[in-house]
């Protein structure tokens, strides 16, 4: 049925190992505070998101199509190109990822797409255009993950304000599921259409589809890849996340999940390819800000800060390289 070079299947092969390492890295994304709470324990945690990570992946393509075509130009680019940003990418998530660092691989795998690309062709391969669309999204969702949690905490702070401790305790330990689970399916809506919109820019360059709609089989693929990651569980960003940047209660879970998931849907509605790694860690800093910057763990936040700032460079460059041995 499908008439598949040796690169084409290595580029998908790749793209699936982006995809699973992907859901291992952001694994703490839906599960760290919800962990970190003891709300659910680690076990169940990583089942629920796992599971819900699949789901979200059927929501939507429309991130995929953007990868897929508004990166870098389908027509200019081939395998080599697309398997050398998958090498980058999925490096720097390791790497990242044995450190305990929250970077984004939706940096990671954009920058690995603009290294491969401009060391392939140059400039006129990558579309300025697209990218700087995506570069403010990317820019832009922590901050309204910021301000949606903060705005957010302001305002259960005032609605419960007379509430009993213990009655406030339980009833966001009951919520905080829920928004661990929908940060879980909006995670899945996002972040799986990368490696979806990976594949369909190579079928598109190599001719084997003409349009850049996801096949089924992709979405399928791909959806499975990210919720075995998931699964996996990345337990030091976990730590990182969830006890190491704000001292958490359920309440502060559930609005920092609620927060990052409602910019995540919108974002994955849109088409619009953000990373959902920073959108939550700068969620967890709004909760936090709410009860004073002292609150907030800086230290452990200028490390995060590091890594985002060097993820995109980062991966580009392991990409180029990556692209100059195997060419």
């Amino acid at each position: 049925m499908f008439d598949f070079s040796t690169l084409l299947i290595l580029v998908v092969i790749l793209a699936l190992v982006f995809d699973f390492s992907n859901g291992w890295h952001d694994s703490a994304n839906a599960i760290a505070t919800v962990v970190s709470t003891r709300v659910l324990s680690p076990l169940s945690a990583v089942l629920m998101a796992g599971v819900l990570n699949v789901a979200g992946a059927f929501l939507s393509t429309a991130v995929a199509i953007t990868i897929g075509k508004g990166i870098v130009d389908p027509s200019s680019v081939t395998e080599v190109v697309v398997i050398a940003a998958l090498g980058g990418a999925i490096i720097w998530n390791f790497l990242t990822l044995q450190m305990g660092l929250p970077s984004s691989s939706s940096h990671a795998l954009i920058g690995g797409l603009v290294g491969a690309g401009l060391i392939h062709g140059g400039v006129s391969v990558v579309k300025i255009s697209g990218l700087f669309k995506v570069l403010k999204a990317l820019i832009f969702s922590p901050m309204f993950g910021f301000i949606m949690a903060f705005l957010l905490m302001v305002i259960i702070s005032w609605v419960f304000y007379q509430t009993q401790r213990g009655f406030g305790v339980r009833l966001f330990r009951r919520l905080q599921i829920a928004s661990a689970g929908f940060m879980a399916l909006s995670h899945g809506a996002n972040d799986a259409q990368k490696a979806m919109g990976i594949i369909t820019l190579a079928l598109l360059s190599s001719g084997q589809i003409s349009t850049a709609e996801v096949p089924t089989w992709v979405i399928v693929s791909c959806a499975l890849a990210m919720g075995l990651g998931t699964v996996m569980g990345g337990w030091k960003i976990i730590k990182t996340l969830g006890m190491n940047i704000v001292k958490l209660e359920p309440v502060h879970g559930f609005v920092a999940e609620t927060g990052a998931g409602v910019v995540l849907m919108a974002a994955a509605h849109i088409g619009l390819p953000v990373s959902t790694t920073h959108t939550i860690t700068s969620s967890i800093m709004g909760v936090g800000a709410v009860r004073g910057l002292s609150a907030v763990k800086w230290g452990v936040t200028k490390r995060i800060l590091y890594a985002w700032l060097c993820t995109l460079p980062g991966a580009g460059l392991l990409a180029t390289l990556i692209y100059l041995i195997i060419s």
